[in-house]
């Protein structure tokens, strides 16, 4: 059951899924931002169980509290009241475990599209040897179709290509989820249906 209003996201969903067995756990959930008027509750008791390699959606309108929701799974936010899990430890911090990808791709414009993905390579297996990091780059660059791309740099690709490179990325570290805030919103419809339709691909692969 979902329900919105004008200031706040409260969602729960009940199902067949113990707490215990849930991979992503999100129990009591509210998060409060003071404010010069006073305190404002942007999300409100939210509970939500997910499983182990399910696909689930959070839908709202603009400024209901999506994106403060992700930011508590990813690790970027805490919440006021509650605990968000995965795999049954506390989220209290970002973690390799949860890569995002953004709207707005986030890639260093100084780097190459191979050098995007190869920091967060470098950084969550600093050591394994050189040539298997730039192996791991490689196949993920060319699972979304760039492999002609990959030395180029953000500013001489398309939207879309940036944020297959975004998706290479977060896919390149092998997370234990994967947090999607509206990565396609600025895409025209031809380019969100291409990159959906690739992202179910690339999911079922994986599960």
């Amino acid at each position: 059951m979902q329900t919105l209003n004008d200031q706040s996201l409260n969602l729960e969903i009940r199902d067949t899924i113990p707490t215990e067995k849930a991979f992503v756990s999100i129990q009591g959930v509210s998060k409060v931002y003071p404010t010069a008027k006073g305190p404002y509750t942007v999300l409100q008791d939210v509970n939500l169980s997910v499983k182990e390699s399910e696909f689930i959606c959070v839908i709202g309108h603009s400024g209901c509290g999506k994106s403060t929701l992700l930011n508590m799974v990813s690790g970027f936010a805490q919440p006021t009241d509650g605990t968000v899990k995965v795999a049954g430890k506390e989220v209290t911090q970002p973690g390799p475990d949860r890569m995002v990808v953004f709207q707005n791709y986030a890639l260093l414009p100084w780097l190459t599209v191979f050098e995007n993905v190869y920091l967060a390579v470098d950084a969550v297996y600093p050591k394994k040897i050189e040539a298997e990091k730039r192996d791991i780059v490689r196949k993920n660059l060319t699972m979304v179709g760039l492999t002609e791309a990959m030395d180029k740099k953000p500013t001489q690709i398309s939207g879309g290509m940036k944020q297959r490179v975004s998706i290479a990325r977060a896919l390149s570290i092998t997370p234990e989820v994967l947090i999607l805030d509206e990565p396609f919103g600025a895409l025209d419809a031809i380019t969100k249906e291409e990159l959906q339709e690739e992202l179910l691909k690339i999911g079922r692969a994986h599960v």
